[in-house]
């Protein structure tokens, strides 16, 4: 079994916490947030666009074959004034080139401006929710991280009652041979270190499962085994929170979620601009050069023959609308609410959770100071019990069974530190404070 476990941890890749933190905020779910940022910025070049002067080319030339026809027309009459009657029309083969370039440019449209501003609320939005996912991705990485750590740590602790269950055998066997105590107490003994030995190897399943975990969140190969080095200080008391004022304080400036819903309210106030833009005219002016004739050398080769210039200004006002632009901007109102309550619960929430998250630190740190005390106590018994078997007044079920607590308030201790880290990682996680750079 020794052999074993060495394998498993020689074969382990180290990874520091700091690192699990690092690759958590680049995985497939925070880098598709980050992404869709990207995408809302090229929403705002395109919104951007339309400010800008529109240049276009147009060049071609066709022929056109037209067959003999016959219609009526009017020619001059012998006497005097015009006449209708039957014209025959030979046919005829005609070509036509031409040539365009043409430039527009918008003067004022208010809608244009207001959708430019919109798209700007709209990418600062996604920006913050591409942050709100990153840090839910961090802390999910943290978790995973703490939950292999306490893995890694059982399989330690179970090792040390391991070796203290072989050194009972050893204490019983040397005893029998001594004729203190009875052959059932060495028996008692093997069974108790074999239970123990299975406990160790059982873990190795969650181990495993652990690694699993962290490595597929961190986009490392599935077949990759990692061995979480231990967080400094984890060793050492926690330190106390901040008080439950400050974490608000600090979640409602620094919160990305916070941010992105006020983006949200702001996209959502600029969809009334956009709408209420229809009750005002739209001025552009354009320009336009043009060369056309029935020949390609006329149009292509000769620049004094075949030039045509315009340019112009052009006013469009929407005198009515039957109605479409006030129901445009009062459905902008109602999601501008929308908005306002989303956001407004939002924050309640936050409050909720930063309560929860700053009381179930400040019990995990109070339970953790009270696994101290009990994992020393639980070791003093064990001597106790251990010394008294040694002198022949107890038995190995009594040292089994300081061994056990002894055991379980290693477990404990270890289960309540780790938690303390974890939910401070919440905590902050809840103010907005995760990310690289900021205060922790």
């Amino acid at each position: 079994m020794s052999a074993l476990l060495l394998a498993v941890v020689l074969a382990a890749t180290p990874i520091r916490l700091e690192e699990a933190r690092a690759r958590s905020r680049e995985n497939v779910q925070a880098l598709t947030a980050s992404l869709q940022a990207s995408v809302a910025e090229q929403d705002v070049r395109a919104a951007r666009s339309g400010l800008l002067p529109q240049v276009g080319f147009r060049g071609g030339g066709n022929y056109s074959y037209l067959g003999p026809q016959r219609f009526f027309g009017v020619v001059p009459a012998p006497g005097g004034g015009f006449v209708q009657t039957v014209v025959d029309v030979p046919e005829a083969t005609n070509a036509n080139f031409n040539l365009t370039v043409s430039v527009s440019q918008l003067i004022y449209d208010r809608a244009v401006w207001a959708r430019l501003s919109q798209a700007g609320a709209q990418l600062e939005a996604q920006r913050g929710e591409a942050l709100e996912q990153a840090d839910t991705s961090e802390l999910e990485g943290i978790q995973r991280f703490f939950a292999l750590y306490r893995s890694q740590s059982t399989i330690e602790v179970l090792k040390a009652n391991v070796a203290r269950s072989e050194q009972q055998v050893e204490r019983a066997r040397a005893l029998f041979q001594a004729g203190r105590v009875g052959k059932a107490e060495e028996l008692s003994a093997q069974v108790n270190l074999g239970n123990d030995r299975i406990a160790v190897v059982l873990r190795q399943a969650q181990l495993a499962r652990d690694q699993a975990q962290l490595t597929t969140w961190l986009a490392l190969p599935g077949t990759e085994a990692l061995e979480a080095v231990t967080p400094p200080g984890l060793d050492t008391p926690p330190s106390a929170p901040p008080s439950l004022e400050q974490a608000v304080a600090e979640a409602r400036a620094r919160r990305p979620l916070l941010m992105a819903l006020r983006q949200r309210i702001r996209a959502a106030e600029l969809q009334r601009s956009i709408a209420t833009a229809r009750y005002l005219p739209r001025l552009s002016a354009n320009g336009a050069y043009q060369r056309g004739g029935p020949s390609a050398d006329v149009v292509f080769t000769e620049p004094a023959l075949q030039n045509t210039v315009s340019a112009g200004l052009s006013l469009q006002w929407d005198i009515f609308d039957g109605f479409n632009t006030p129901a445009q901007a009062r459905r902008a109102e109602l999601q501008t609410r929308v908005a306002e309550l989303n956001f407004q619960q939002s924050e309640r929430e936050l409050e909720g959770t930063l309560r929860q998250a700053h009381q179930t630190l400040l019990a995990q740190i109070s339970a953790s100071g009270l696994a101290e005390t009990n994992r020393e106590a639980a070791a003093a018994s064990l001597r106790l019990a251990e010394e008294r078997f040694n002198a022949g007044v107890s038995s190995t079920l009594e040292v089994r069974d300081a061994q056990l607590n002894l055991t379980r308030a290693e477990l404990t201790l270890l289960e309540n530190r780790i938690e303390v880290e974890v939910a401070r990682f919440a905590l902050m996680r809840a103010m907005g404070t995760l990310a690289p750079g900021e205060a922790q």
